[in-house]
């Protein structure tokens, strides 16, 4: 098997993925990346995935978009300077004002996990400062992304 196919399987759930290299600059005085860039490697697969499903910073109806509520990260292994890493997204649950994104960020060095993620994100009504409910078209975005369309509605197992 390929390095390629091998990171490919390690991203096997992760529908959208976005590579990225690892800059000198961003490792710490204990010679590895600092634990903050794994989150603006969360945020860029973030960002990547809004796109995919055609969100914007905010909705154009009625100034509603996503904000992060929280996030977290679960590191594996330290990453250095040089590597690559490439960093999948994917949609877990949906509720009524909510939605939970999981990350991974894959070494292509190590061709394996360096860190897991995941992150709620809210939808917000920046007109009223306020939650907002995921829209039914937002709700189906989310759904189809996460492949529920293709099991009938159903989730698909985690």
């Amino acid at each position: 098997m390929t390095h390629e196919h091998r990171i490919a399987d390690l991203l096997a759930d992760f529908p959208v993925r976005v590579e990225i290299p690892v800059a000198w600059g961003d490792m710490d005085a204990m010679g590895h990346v600092n634990n903050v860039v794994y989150f603006r490697y969360f945020e860029t697969a973030r960002l990547a995935c809004f796109a995919e499903l055609g969100l914007g910073a905010i909705e154009k109806s009625g100034d509603v978009g996503p904000i992060l509520h929280s996030a977290s990260c679960r590191f594996r292994i330290p990453l250095t300077y040089p590597d690559t890493v490439t960093v999948g997204a994917r949609i877990g649950d949906v509720g009524d004002d909510r939605f939970v994104m999981s990350y991974r960020a894959v070494s292509h060095r190590h061709v394996a996990a360096a860190a897991d993620g995941e992150s709620l994100i809210v939808t917000f009504s920046y007109a009223t400062n306020s939650k907002a409910p995921v829209s039914d078209d937002l709700r189906a975005r989310l759904l189809q992304l996460r492949g529920d369309a293709a099991n009938g509605g159903a989730p698909t197992p985690s």
